[in-house]
């Protein structure tokens, strides 16, 4: 359904907000209106990456084929539990939503032909039944003893889970992500319907922009991107700022390993951050607004220039928005996918046409930034945030999470963990509540050895810290930072040398290379670690690194060479003794550096069969018929195929 219920083709009034949300309720359920069923396939990158495109393309067939009348066929962004998708949500008349996992072609027409047409849930692929909590509040389901007299067939839903009892969802407080799977978010009539612009509305004919400032100041916002300023001091100072114009820069060139919060957010709606530029604009004085998004995120980026040409049609971009004086507009700026320009002065310098650099900063942006006017800079997950603390105030907002970090963070959970996908949680959750009461802990029952936080330049976090609140403070202290969000969970498997390798390597190869101490440190760096991991180093290196790391932090100009040492420091603050394993004892104790294996043979386990001989591919193994083999250390390469093919466990 691609903008099908715009009937008004004029600019909108405060009115009309209201008549699109009767008509869309109406028209897909939310009300009791017409139609019987409504059928959402969740579209988002992960979803299509797993095969929700070809679940859509077989639901359409069977519709024409068929000639389905009174169901309604649509899409939404990501659902979160990325781990489980193609994922479909099927909701009928007067019943609540059902959720389903793993779909394929196959099992999608068995959902539509037993569920959606007959009223059978396929409890094979159901996740649960019900509402998320969205906000603080959701509506559960009736008790399983009054499910059988809401529709026929609903008493076979008996063995199905409230979705809040699922622990991905029955944990999480969504605010950003408060829309996630509900909308289509190239329908910008079905974020109206969810309260979208009213709170724009509110601000441009009930409130001054002072008060929009005022607003987002007594929330306590503070970036989502990284850095952690406080939203409100930051808006102040640009509405103080003389420069005309004002620009509003959204920046969405998220580029962490393992990070896709800001991504997912567009790509599930688009217009929460429209909104959001906009009242930065209006509390501001802002006109012209640009979202800096990666060349990688294509999705996103389409979603993002469709959802900004339905608000120009709407009249909610451009010239006096809701006939009032307040004129604003918003444009995209691709950048080519250099890690850096998600540096603030970088970010600038790329929208301008120039190297995408950082530069010294004599100025603050809220006075001289964007082509040397005032400029307010944040990223995708603040400007979601704004129109729900301009529409409920700014202390509803405080009323959530700790005394120096207020409201909600999403974190994308990645990693060795059981759910992987994109979360909500009040700051000041535990990691022990995100780890495993919403990622369901790690999987094979695998011990939790470390979490990763804040990207390439976070720290890694160990098990005896599972307990720490997660907030700005708490991070920080305990070596890392909360970066855009990205949350890598590690098992015992995993060699935290090998770890803090990856990370220096990746900003040594996004390092932009103006700084000596960046650009060279971090090869000196990457240098000693490889060494360590072949089996090569010396105690004297733990000395050195932890030397390189003040000097580069002390050195560099931008954030990036700032906290690019913070990696090393976590892991030879929390993990020094896996350095000594593999300087002292030339051993990894995760058995991930392969330079310090030697791959043996278990003598009694041996059945003489000649597999591992036959297989190694530089001769390593010596073998005849009816001997026990044996594996001569200086031939092997350390590939791990003996291991592979012995089907006795006489390889260790």
């Amino acid at each position: 359904m691609k903008h099908e219920y715009t009937e008004i083709k004029r600019k909108l009034n405060v009115e009309d907000l209201a008549v699109i949300t009767d008509r869309v309720r109406k028209a897909t359920l939310l009300s009791e209106g017409a139609g019987k069923a409504k059928v959402t396939v969740h579209m988002g990158t992960c979803g299509i990456a797993a095969g929700a495109d070809k679940v859509l393309k077989t639901l359409r067939s069977e519709f024409e084929k068929t000639k389905i009348e009174n169901i309604i066929l649509t899409t939404s962004g990501c659902a979160g539990m990325c781990c489980n998708e193609p994922m479909m949500t099927v909701e009928r008349k007067g019943e609540p939503p059902v959720k389903y996992i793993n779909v394929d072609g196959d099992k999608a027409l068995q959902i539509l032909n037993d569920h959606v047409m007959n009223g059978t849930i396929v409890e094979d692929r159901t996740l649960g039944i019900g509402y998320e909590r969205v906000m603080g509040e959701a509506t559960r389901v009736k008790p399983e003893a009054d499910r059988s007299e809401e529709a026929d067939g609903s008493e076979e839903a008996a063995g199905v889970s409230d979705l809040l009892d699922v622990g991905f969802f029955g944990n999480q407080t969504l605010v950003a992500l408060k829309n996630r799977g509900m909308i289509d978010p190239e329908n910008i009539d079905e974020y109206i319907a969810r309260g979208g612009y009213a709170a724009l509305a509110k601000a441009l004919t009930q409130m001054k922009p002072a008060d929009v400032v005022d607003h987002v100041s007594v929330s306590g916002l503070r970036g989502r991107g990284g850095g952690g300023f406080p939203a409100g001091r930051k808006w102040a100072s640009a509405a103080k700022a003389t420069g005309f114009p004002k620009y509003i820069i959204c920046n969405a060139d998220e580029g962490d390993p393992g990070a896709y919060m800001d991504r997912s957010l567009i790509e599930s709606d688009p217009h929460a951050i429209i909104e959001g530029m906009a009242l930065a604009g209006y509390g501001v004085g802002g006109t012209i607004g640009y979202v800096y998004i990666r060349a990688e995120y294509p999705l996103a980026t389409s979603i993002l220039r469709t959802a900004l040409g339905q608000a120009r049609e709407y009249g909610l971009l451009g010239d006096n928005i809701f006939g009032t004086d307040f004129c604003f507009d918003i444009f995209i700026k691709q950048g080519a996918g250099a890690f850096v320009c998600g540096e603030s002065s970088a970010l600038r310098a790329s929208i301008e046409g120039l190297p995408g650099e950082p530069t010294v900063k004599y100025d603050h942006a809220t006075d001289k930034g964007l082509w040397e006017k005032p400029t307010v800079l944040n990223n995708v997950e603040t400007f979601a945030n704004v129109p729900l603390i301009v529409d409920k105030g700014g202390e509803w907002y405080a009323s959530m999470g700790t005394e120096k970090s207020k409201g909600t963070k999403v974190f994308s959970l990645v990693g060795n963990i059981v759910n992987t996908g994109l979360i909500e949680v009040e700051m000041g959750t535990t990691l022990r509540e995100i780890i495993y009461d919403i990622g369901g802990g790690i999987p094979g029952g695998r011990k939790f050895k470390a979490v990763q936080t804040g990207g390439p330049s976070g720290g890694c976090i160990p098990a005896d810290h599972l307990d720490m609140p997660v907030d700005f403070e708490q991070l920080k202290e305990a070596g890392s930072i909360m970066g855009s969000g990205g949350m890598i969970v590690m098992d015992e498997g995993t060699c935290m040398i090998n770890v803090a390798k990856y990370f220096i390597e990746f900003c040594n190869d996004e390092s932009c290379g103006k700084c000596v101490s960046c650009r060279d440190g971090s090869a000196a760096m990457v240098e000693i670690l490889e060494r360590i991991c072949n089996g090569e180093g010396r105690e004297e290196d733990l000395v050195l690194l932890e030397e390189l790391s003040y000097a580069i932090t002390d050195a560099s100009l931008c954030g990036l060479g700032t906290s690019l040492a913070n990696p090393v420091l976590s892991t030879l603050r929390y993990f020094k003794d896996e350095y000594l394993s593999h300087i002292k004892d030339k051993k990894c104790p995760a058995k991930v550096c392969k330079p310090l294996f030697q791959y043996h043979v278990i003598t009694e386990n041996c059945k003489k069969c000649g597999l591992c001989f036959r297989n190694c591919p530089s001769e390593a193994v010596i073998w005849k018929k009816k001997e026990v083999a044996e594996i001569v250390q200086e031939k092997c390469i350390k590939c791990g195929i003996c291991l592979e093919v012995c089907k006795f466990g006489a390889i260790e």
